[in-house]
């Protein structure tokens, strides 16, 4: 892999992470193999300090195509699943290290 891809996958999984929601969504599918779970609803995987109406909006709009778009998630639109995506694999280390310090982070960032 040249450097210049090697920055860009970096951009793209900072990008990825720079929203809590996506973080939490990405830190879940970490923790829990979607494929042992046949309800893996975003909806019920986040903790949001927002409306349920206003979460679903965004999610549903902006973050899982952003996080689809990706390549990390699969994100069935009719049923609302998801799963690791084919991308997986590029962005799980760093993830794994924000879900092992958790308790290091400021409020707010999980």
């Amino acid at each position: 892999m040249s450097q210049s891809e090697q920055e860009e996958g970096l951009s793209q999984a900072l990008e990825a992470l720079s929203d809590r929601y996506r973080r939490e969504l990405l830190v879940a599918l970490l923790r829990e193999n979607p494929q042992d779970d046949d309800d893996r609803d975003p909806l019920d995987i986040i903790d949001p300090p927002q409306e349920p109406d206003v979460l679903e909006a965004e999610l549903f709009h902006n973050h899982l195509p952003k996080l689809e778009s990706m390549g990390f998630i699969e994100w069935d639109r009719e049923t609302g699943q998801i799963a690791t995506g084919p991308d997986w694999d590029d962005i799980a280390p760093v993830v794994e290290l924000i879900y092992d310090h958790r308790d290091e982070l400021p409020d707010g960032w999980l």
